[in-house]
């Protein structure tokens, strides 16, 4: 195919056809990749659904799994649409390959960072430290997981921030949500108060929730008491719920508890400022 007539006189009619073909196949690319690509996703969602229950794997787990194949299987995807781009451009592929290899080992100590986030990354998976939904802390953060991945984890704050946390940075990880969570309630009652009857009234709450709240799986009960205040007697509730729903139950027992006391005419303490009045000399 000749561009050029004689000299620097450019052959419009065969660079018209050269675009026309190469747009052509480079819109017929886009469109097939574009089909392809959530028809690979939906088919990779579908296969882990499967695997998993046919596996009995953890909701949590089968997440992860999924959030990250469907990441892998979108780079790979990427790199194959470049290449086939490149290829229909009219770029060499194999001396671009090869020249790719002399510069990443060019720049492959500036890229350690990478490397370290890729095995670091790997071994979180593997070892199943956290998994998609799991409340976790790590690299400094609180919140709840929404993506694994072989670079990055996504970590979602209780304040809606979404944190963005390089796995190398992730020296230790604090999981709160393997097992049933812990709900600890204080509540402070007056000196004058009966602690017996305190204690009545509040372990007949919690045996209430115990027998109709599904959240609660061992207890709740209460302990007895736990400090002395400068103005209360405080004693301590435990029990245990469904994981993330600690909080929840927390609430929910305070509630009941306030209400059961005020019942029982037992006084929770509450701060009281005394005004003194001081009057200087009287009238004759």
């Amino acid at each position: 195919m000749n561009l050029f007539e004689e000299g620097f006189q450019f052959n419009f009619a065969e660079i018209s056809e050269l675009l026309i073909t190469v747009g052509l196949k480079i819109l017929l690319l886009i469109i097939a990749f574009a089909i392809i690509a959530p028809i690979g996703r939906k088919a990779i969602s579908s296969a882990i659904i499967r695997i998993s229950k046919h596996r009995k794997i953890p909701e949590p787990r089968t997440k992860t799994l999924e959030r990250l194949m469907i990441n892998v299987f979108s780079y790979i995807l990427m790199f194959v649409f470049v290449v086939m781009l490149l290829e229909m451009i009219g770029i060499p592929i194999g001396p671009l390959l090869a020249g790719a290899g002399i510069v990443g080992l060019a720049i492959g100590f500036g890229a350690q960072g990478l490397v370290s986030d890729i095995v670091t990354g790997f071994f979180i998976l593997i070892e199943r430290q956290v998994d998609v939904d799991d409340y976790v802390t790590a690299a400094g953060y609180d919140g709840v997981v929404e993506e694994v991945g072989l670079r990055t984890t996504k970590l979602r704050g209780f304040d809606g921030t979404l944190h963005y946390i390089p796995n190398r940075e992730i020296s230790g990880v604090s999981n709160h949500s393997r097992g049933n969570m812990r709900a600890m309630i204080d509540i402070g009652i007056a000196y004058d108060e009966n602690i017996e009857e305190a204690h009545t009234v509040l372990q007949r709450v919690c045996d209430e929730f115990a027998l109709t709240d599904e959240r609660i799986k061992e207890g709740p009960d209460v302990l007895g008491v736990q400090s002395l205040g400068s103005s209360d007697v405080v004693l301590r509730v435990l029990g245990k719920t469904v994981n993330m729903e600690q909080w929840a139950v927390e609430r929910d027992l305070r509630r009941a508890m306030k209400e059961a006391l005020d019942e029982a005419g037992i006084e929770i303490p509450f701060p009281h400022q005394v005004n003194i009045e001081k009057k200087i000399g009287t009238e004759a």
